[in-house]
């Protein structure tokens, strides 16, 4: 079972793709800002990582950059989630090593199709 990690301070943003990740038979974390999601990827080795941008403590720019910073999650990918749509946004994130940038709102049955392209 394939492990995705949701990072985002929005309540029904996280339910939403929790349900539908569940429902797709991913095993899904949740950090609900990106110092949680470090600490919780101490422990934890996810496939890929939906990662929010503007979020309190640390942002989602901040955490890619250290995530790429640890050898054990070379190989997990990282996706950002987010309402920054500007081309400067987008080739920051891309630039930082994110494997996608989907910009919010977003399709739901859109970001299931990018997951499993992305872990086959």
């Amino acid at each position: 079972m394939k492990k995705i990690l949701i990072v985002d301070d929005e309540p029904n943003i996280v339910m939403s793709l929790e349900y539908t990740l569940k429902k797709n038979k991913f095993e899904v974390y949740i950090a609900r800002d990106g110092g949680e999601a470090l600490e919780l990827l101490k422990t934890k080795t996810p496939d890929l990582v939906l990662l929010d941008i503007m979020m309190p403590q640390v942002d989602g720019y901040e955490t890619l950059k250290r995530i790429r910073l640890e050898e054990k999650l070379n190989n997990t990918k990282v996706v950002f989630l987010s309402a920054k749509n500007k081309a400067s946004d987008i080739e920051k994130g891309l630039a930082l090593g994110a494997a996608k940038y989907i910009t919010k709102p977003f399709s739901i049955k859109k970001i299931v199709s990018d997951i499993n392209e992305l872990l086959d």
